[in-house]
């Protein structure tokens, strides 16, 4: 018989809060984190806007040395790591290291890494690149430095699969546990992708919103919307076995029941027509929770703020759920953190456990102008009061990865 598994402890660093409290008061009172892009020279692109991580210090979280050999996207988990370890009232010793597991996604990895030490090499020479370059850059070290740093000795591995990276690595997270491979498992995604060449990456696919104004760039589900915003940050939570927690005394916030992953096979960018990837994921985790259709309230959805993502994504909801589609609370916490990437998932799995403890939908703020084709219920600019017992996650990344989380009220 497969595990329980619940969340015992809740991190995250965002463009709209760098705990998780200054987070979800942001994001349940409208708050946006977006503003123009300073990370970059924003006259080199036509999008000038981003939602980027404001005042973050990594020593307060790690020493000094070691954050000089880790990217920001490793200094991002980190920091959502402890804080979640700390959250969960959990100490990592010698009895119980080796069943303490870590999985923590990123899409891109040390971007900023990469293109400090291109310029380096090009201008200097190759002997002047730094011997840290590759563990800096590498998307797995993220997990690796949690590993290190909190003295996790199980389970330790990343996904990737760019936009579903830090749902992804949930999903099997959650997995390892409920099989029995790991007791606790340190998961979920970091992202710092507020580079020159991600900028002109996503820039020159049109990704992007060129929207100047920054309180208005990120309008997922509208008509007028017209790209994402790069936003960055990391998102962590503390899964366990219900087994353990109990002995722990720990408190449980919710629990993961389900979780669904497909391949489009269709695009390398482009999401699969009708969102047809979208549809089977969200069936395949409702299935895994043993959960009906009308037993959701609330779709924290993926809501890029593009205009095939939204679309789709509104067909996918309505195959999935039917009649009971036009019932659900569905929002983009996008429309105010921006698209953190492969930390998205992450994020938005910290948020959907505060909706169900808080009884607290987060709106979809920039909603202005309707669109034909989106025409569910967002939660228009203005969080809602509402009882959550169930939640699905939609997180979709390029390359056609689609994923569901499905978290519950925990029930004894």
């Amino acid at each position: 018989m497969n595990k329980r598994v619940v969340i015992t402890g809740l991190g995250a660093l965002s463009p709209v809060g760098n705990n998780v409290d200054e987070m979800w008061e942001s994001v349940t009172t409208g708050k946006s984190g977006i503003d123009f892009v300073t990370k970059v020279d924003k006259d080199l692109f036509p999008a000038k806007v981003a939602a980027e991580v404001k005042n973050f210090d990594p020593t307060l979280y790690m020493d000094k040395k070691d954050a000089r050999k880790m990217d920001p996207f490793t200094q991002y988990a980190v920091a959502a790591a402890k804080m979640a370890v700390e959250d969960a009232n959990l100490t990592i010793n010698e009895a119980n290291a080796e069943r303490v597991g870590v999985w923590i996604g990123s899409g891109i990895g040390g971007m900023k890494t990469w293109e400090d030490q291109h310029t380096k090499f090009m201008e200097k020479g190759a002997k002047r690149v730094s011997p840290f370059f590759v563990p800096m850059m590498i998307p797995d070290m993220a997990a690796g430095q949690v590993s290190i740093q909190l003295g996790a000795k199980g389970i330790n591995s990343c996904s990737v699969t760019a936009c579903a990276s830090g749902a992804n690595s949930i999903g099997d997270a959650f997995k390892a546990i409920q099989r029995g491979d790991a007791d606790i498992m340190i998961s979920g995604g970091t992202e710092a992708p507020i580079s020159d060449m991600a900028f002109a990456g996503f820039s020159s696919s049109k990704a992007l919103s060129t929207n100047e104004d920054p309180q208005k760039a990120s309008r997922p589900f509208d008509k007028n919307r017209n790209g994402f915003v790069m936003g960055e940050g990391a998102g962590i939570l503390i899964l366990e076995s219900l087994e353990s927690a109990l002995q722990r005394d720990a408190t449980i916030y919710g629990e993961i029941v389900g979780y669904g992953a497909t391949g489009d096979a269709y695009h390398i960018t482009a999401p699969a027509e009708n969102g047809e990837g979208a549809t089977r994921a969200m069936q395949i985790a409702l299935k895994d929770a043993n959960l009906e259709p009308s037993d959701v309230q609330y779709v924290n959805a993926h809501g890029t703020s593009t205009d095939l993502n939204d679309k789709y994504e509104t067909q996918a909801i309505k195959a999935v759920f039917g009649d009971h589609a036009s019932d659900l609370a569905i929002s983009s916490t996008k429309s105010m953190t921006g698209h953190l990437l492969g930390a998205a998932g992450g994020i938005e799995a910290v948020i959907s456990i505060k909706a169900i403890q808080d009884s607290i939908i987060p709106p979809t703020i920039n909603y202005e102008t309707p669109d034909p084709d989106c025409d569910l219920d967002y939660v228009p600019n203005e969080a809602r009061k509402q009882t959550v017992d169930a939640v699905v996650s939609n997180s979709l990344g390029f390359g056609g990865h689609n994923v569901a989380l499905v978290f519950k009220k925990f029930v004894k």
